[in-house]
């Protein structure tokens, strides 16, 4: 304390008994409060707190964090700013035992010290367990895990996404069991299986295999494995994090689980399509035994063989029994052989019958023909012929009459409406570049405009006041002589 009181440059009191009170320097609170806060955080600058999170309720508005660590005899407040909020691997929540590292600090507003915490993780194998088992029930609550959520995977995928390290033994190991049973092209999404980037990797590379579009340059999985060697709990807590759960539970991808050994088990496990003890163990559910394959298929095609020959002989069989029961050619035809020699040979007779009626009838029908009958017949039909011409020739002048009186009035009709009927009567038509002008504001002083009348045109100018007109060009009227009379006067 001394120390920090030096450094501020005010004066410490000392115990020496033989300097009077009243020689003691005054401070003021905020003094004494920020040299305590330099005390506190120079002396319990980092700082690993092991205790049980209370009265956690999430983050405040601003996205800090305050709560406060507790053990049996003593509690401290704790503060997570929301930078390092961000950051946490784990997330606090309300009576869980954490490791806390971080400073010490004051709040001179109250009195107080607090430590503002770094980085957290459960203290211990327990405190996993109990976080990894509420969050399994959370997930759960939310149907992750429900079975109706799973596809089947396929039975011969023809392209294996593989999401693991590329360094491990385990790449290796599904890629020699694939060789092993069923050669495929196979694509390794390269992520780190442990650590703090470990979720959002394998959560990444998921969601990227999703990504693929069918037909494109990168063939698209059709099916995709999580894969990790063994390891602690702590090891393989990446593939419990909440974004990996959920990214294996997005996947439109069959996705086979095969992180850590047979007693391993982690929540990607549950939310994935089918769950493998070991990564060798996924390569062999993830294609069939190429020879086993090939087996099958010949002795089905031995099967084949045999209950297409025994078909065969047995249609064979049931032809030859049905053949049994047919009449010979032979036999059927006789019938027909026979009826046919009889009409082939009554027909000689027939046709001589036939032509022997037909030439009796013609003869008695050119009897009963004559030329007067034939005259009379010509004049009757040259009479019909003159009588339609003359019928023809009427209806055609009625109709063109028709048609001409028609025109005349149309005709009439479109003089009496035109508007040189209008101009005969006095009036003129104001043309502006071709165009009528209809109203006296389409004007405007000193524009020039055409005058058409009955016999002719004249160009004019309008005048100064809106809508008068002057034709400059029109020759005035020449005054009447002094004496003159309004009269005509008289000829002779």
């Amino acid at each position: 304390m001394s120390n920090e009181a030096s450094a501020a440059g005010w004066p410490v009191a000392q115990s020496a008994p033989e300097r009077p009170a009243a020689n003691i320097v005054e401070v003021s609170v905020s003094e004494l409060a920020f040299a305590l806060k330099r005390t506190v955080e120079d002396a319990f600058s980092f700082v690993r707190v092991r205790g049980e999170i209370s009265g956690f309720r999430g983050q405040h508005s601003s996205g800090h964090c305050y709560f406060a660590l507790k053990d049996e005899t003593a509690k401290i407040d704790a503060v997570i700013w929301r930078s390092s909020f961000a950051r946490l691997r784990f997330k606090p929540q309300e009576g869980l035992e954490v490791i806390a590292t971080g400073r010490l600090t004051t709040y001179p507003n109250s009195s107080k010290y607090q430590i503002v915490i770094e980085t957290l993780e459960p203290a211990g194998i327990g405190a996993l367990m109990a976080l990894l088992e509420e969050r399994r029930r959370k997930l759960a609550a939310e149907g992750l895990f429900d079975a109706a959520r799973k596809v089947k995977v396929p039975f011969l995928p023809g392209v294996i996404g593989v999401v693991t390290s590329p360094t491990g033994a385990v790449i290796r190991d599904i890629l020699h069991r694939l060789s092993d049973r069923f050669p495929r092209h196979v694509l390794v999404w390269p992520v780190r299986v442990q650590g703090e980037t470990c979720a959002a990797e394998v959560a990444a590379a998921i969601r990227g295999f999703n990504a693929i579009a069918p037909g494109g340059p990168v063939p698209r999985p059709h099916v995709i494995i999580v894969a990790r060697g063994g390891g602690s709990l702590e090891d393989l807590w990446g593939f419990n994090e909440e974004e990996v759960v959920r990214a294996a539970a997005e996947s439109e991808i069959p996705l086979i689980s095969a992180v850590g050994h047979e007693t391993d088990t982690t929540l990607i496990d549950h939310a994935a399509d089918l769950r493998c003890p070991t990564p060798t163990a996924a390569a062999e559910c993830a294609v069939p035994v190429r020879q086993e394959l090939i087996g099958i298929v010949d002795g089905l095609s031995l099967r084949h063989a045999g209950a297409m020959r025994r078909h065969i002989d047995e249609r064979r069989q049931r032809v030859r029994s049905a053949a049994r029961g047919l009449a010979r050619p032979q036999d059927i035809l006789s019938l027909a052989r026979q009826r046919f020699d009889m009409a082939a040979g009554r027909l000689t007779s027939a046709l001589r019958a036939n032509t022997h009626h037909h030439r009796h009838a013609l003869t008695a029908c050119a009897g009963r023909l004559n030329g007067r009958v034939l005259l009379a017949h010509c004049v009757r039909e040259r009479q019909q012929l003159a009588s339609l011409d003359g019928r023809a020739q009427r209806a055609v002048r009625r109709r063109l009459t028709d048609l001409a009186s028609r025109l005349d009035t149309q005709g009439k009709l479109l003089s009496s409406l035109g508007f040189e009927s209008v101009l005969k009567r006095g009036y003129a038509l104001v043309l502006d570049a071709g165009h009528p002008l209809r109203k006296a504001e389409e004007t405007r002083p000193g524009q020039e405009v055409v005058l058409r009348f009955q016999d002719g045109e004249r160009a004019a100018r309008i005048g100064g006041e809106q809508g008068t007109a002057v034709s400059p060009m029109l020759p005035r009227r020449k005054a009447r002589e002094p004496g003159s009379s309004g009269s005509q006067g008289e000829l002779f």
